[in-house]
């Protein structure tokens, strides 16, 4: 057997539906059951409320400001323009399957971050101040951007995903960050909802036929690296407090981490069993391209021997 025919060494992705709805509830019973979680996150509360934040004027939160989407009063049209532009990228690609499965994505984000929100309590295990009570995870603001560019990278075309996935990065980022800042959420918040929508992302493309799944697109050499440099540069910048550095710090480095899931999510290898296969018996992206190809070899072989 050469080494061109030889078996493709299957690549299998790490993160998973099952494994990002696992992580949601390990970070919720961290956050919310645990009486060092809430120690922990109730510490970085402890500034005078929102207007330290860098990005306080653009929050939404000064009187008379325009809140950046999805912030303050600009969450739900941002939702709707959005899931209609998605709507209609799919409309003019004809790819009606992945319109079906973006359209569903988003609203299974946004319902789950509701149901979660009515049905997972923060009981009070350390005796923290009122204003810390109020239960809020997952968090409304991260889960519209979530939705929406996860919604965007399903349905754009080859050429364009890895740039839509960049700047959704970019986007989720600054609003996890910035939420933070702002004091409307906690940490467990945005990783949850954005583990929630990484979940319903990848169910979404594992339920889709091959034929409509997402490609393996090869992203430009140079764009890894600028798309997690201007994240972690939006995440500073929108995470930044003028009163305490550490939170700053953390507020940013947990918007980084809500980016750096999206980008795993979605430039994995998709996850996906060969009609008539066995549970484990996948078939890699790489023996499919090796079946459409010719083998130039064997067909010089039959030459000479005719």
């Amino acid at each position: 057997m050469t080494q061109q025919n030889a078996p493709a060494r299957t690549r299998r992705p790490w993160l998973s539906a099952p494994r990002c709805l696992l992580a949601f509830l390990a970070v919720y019973l961290l956050a919310a059951w645990t009486p060092f979680g809430q120690r922990a996150e109730n510490a970085l509360f402890g500034g005078e409320g929102a207007r330290p934040a860098w990005i306080y004027d653009w929050s939404g939160a000064a009187y008379g400001s325009s809140a950046l989407p999805p912030l303050e009063h600009t969450a739900v049209p941002t939702l709707v323009v959005g899931t209609a532009l998605v709507a209609a990228v799919a409309l003019v690609r004809r790819r009606w399957r992945l319109g079906c499965a973006a359209l569903g994505m988003i609203v299974a984000t946004i319902g789950g971050k509701e149901v979660a929100r009515a049905v997972l309590p923060r009981p009070d295990l350390v005796g923290a101040r009122v204003s810390l009570l109020e239960p809020s995870f997952p968090s409304g603001h991260v889960a519209v951007p979530a939705a929406l560019a996860l919604a965007a990278v399903l349905v754009a075309s080859p050429r364009v995903r890895p740039y839509v996935t960049a700047a959704g990065m970019l986007w989720l980022a600054v609003t996890a960050a910035a939420v933070l800042a702002t004091y409307h959420h906690r940490p467990s918040d945005v990783l949850g909802t954005t583990l929630l929508a990484c979940a319903c992302h990848l169910l979404a493309t594992r339920l889709l036929p091959p034929a409509d799944d997402r490609a393996d697109v090869r992203h430009p050499r140079t764009l890894p690296p600028v798309a997690l440099s201007l994240s972690a540069a939006g995440a500073l910048v929108a995470g930044a407090r003028a009163d305490s550095l550490t939170e700053s710090l953390v507020f940013a480095a947990a918007g980084f981490l809500c980016a750096a899931l999206f980008w795993f999510t979605t430039t994995q290898p998709p996850a996906r069993r060969g009609a008539g296969l066995r549970r484990g018996d996948e078939v890699p992206f790489a023996a499919c391209q090796d079946a459409r190809e010719p083998d130039v070899g064997a067909r010089n072989d039959a030459g000479r021997a005719a």
